[in-house]
């Protein structure tokens, strides 16, 4: 535990940024699998809906710096060329 009073408000701040970063990659998480159940369906109007819908979603993230970019736009790039070979 702290014992400073400095150390005692980053360890209020951490924790509560946590909870908040945690829920983002929930959500993001979320969405990406809407759109990984779309395409194991084979539905591919539904796919890019999800994928429409889970696009800013992760772009979020990145500016959120919950993730980094690169790997956005990898998830992103393999998304779309799953549902592009559907």
């Amino acid at each position: 535990m702290p014992h400073h009073k400095s150390a005692e408000k980053r360890l209020r701040q951490t924790e509560k940024r946590t909870a908040i970063n945690r829920a983002r990659m929930s959500r993001v998480r979320t969405f990406v699998k809407k759109v990984e159940s779309a395409i194991a369906t084979g539905d591919k109007d539904a796919a890019e809906t999800a994928f429409r819908l889970a696009q800013p979603e992760l772009h979020r993230a990145t500016t959120k710096g919950v993730m980094h970019r690169n790997t956005v736009a990898r998830k992103l790039s393999r998304l779309a060329a799953q549902i592009n070979a559907l």
